[in-house]
């Protein structure tokens, strides 16, 4: 099943281990490569300078909580919420809030979140849509969906999670469409939202997430995440960046015309568009091995799935000579 399944986008050490030999083989080092396999935005926020003492001391509590009030400025909430390293620490946290029981998890998606709850000892099916979710005791649902781009109105969340005993809506990309985030609802008993700062903001590495939902669900995410989930720098960068709206409408904006680009060769190149995000593309290839290999040869990385002989995920490049590099790619017969 494909929750079973543990591969992720971003394993470009895999890829230069296995591109090492042949007549392509020039470029080693892993700056040489454009790793487009991930969604995660090429452009990144502009960090700065970090004050010295912020590497040098603890995270405070004054620290985490000037955050969470610039995020949930910058999100329209005031909903209980708590940060954790990245989305990723909050599925690992998501098996623990209820006693594992029955499971339901929108599919095809991400597979941590159906391999995690396995691995806790709950009994997951994967559901096609969301009225196969209903009757679980804990749904999951990635809005907008990875790899496939569905997106789910919020009244249809809404009325989802009245039918299951916890909803879970991973928002990882949702940044690039606001309108559609479960945000305003947030603080609900049965609901629980997470985001990723890295995806969006183009940070990564910086390992950072937030959840947001009831009072007690939080306060046991935070039991579970200690005392000091993120680090110094991370915060600082965080908050910076969303008391930066400016920068997110922007951002947006070139993210939306970077994506309908890359469409636009894609298909000059013989592929169909699937869906996806403004922060990754889904196509269907004739082969999508070979269409990896392919881009691989020119050192671009991009995602496969082990459920699909077809899907490819790319997301958009980043510069003038990283564009130059995609074209030449998808111009140039396998």
């Amino acid at each position: 099943m494909q929750g079973e399944n543990r591969d992720h986008g971003g394993n470009l050490d895999a890829a230069m281990q296995r591109f090492a030999s042949g007549p392509e083989s020039g470029a080693l080092a892993r700056g040489d490569w454009i790793d487009l396999s991930t969604g995660i935005n090429r452009l990144p926020y502009p960090v700065g300078d970090i004050p010295a003492d912020v590497w040098q001391r603890l995270p405070t509590k004054s620290d985490m909580a000037a955050l969470l009030a610039a995020a949930g400025m910058f999100y329209g909430t005031d909903a209980p919420a708590m940060l954790c390293a990245g989305a990723q620490a909050a599925i690992q946290m998501v098996p623990y809030l209820r006693p594992a029981s029955r499971a339901a998890v929108l599919a095809p998606s991400y597979n941590e979140h159906a391999a995690t709850l396995r691995a806790a000892g709950w009994q997951v099916r994967e559901a096609a849509d969301l009225t196969a979710l209903r009757g679980a005791d804990l749904a999951v649902v990635v809005n907008p969906n990875n790899p496939d781009g569905r997106v789910f109105e919020p009244r249809d969340l809404l009325a989802l999670a009245g039918d299951v005993g916890l909803l879970v809506v991973d928002e990882s990309f949702g940044d690039v469409m606001p309108a559609r985030s479960m945000l305003p609802f947030a603080g609900q008993d049965n609901l629980l939202i997470m985001r990723s700062f890295g995806k969006f903001w183009g940070l990564a590495g910086a390992r950072l997430g937030l959840v947001f939902g009831s009072k007690s669900d939080v306060a046991r995410c935070r039991e579970m995440a200690g005392p000091w989930p993120v680090s110094g720098p991370a915060l600082h960068i965080a908050r910076a960046a969303y008391s930066d709206p400016a920068w997110a409408q922007a951002t947006r904006r070139r993210l939306a015309s970077d994506c309908a680009r890359m469409d636009s060769l894609a298909l000059r190149a013989g592929w169909g568009v699937v869906g996806g995000t403004d922060l990754f593309r889904l196509y269907e290839t004739p082969n999508a091995a070979g269409a990896q290999t392919h881009l691989a040869q020119h050192h671009i990385w991009s995602r496969i799935f082990p459920y699909s002989g077809t899907w490819l995920r790319l997301g958009p490049a980043g510069g003038a000579q990283e564009w130059a590099r995609l074209e030449a790619a998808l111009t140039t017969p396998a």
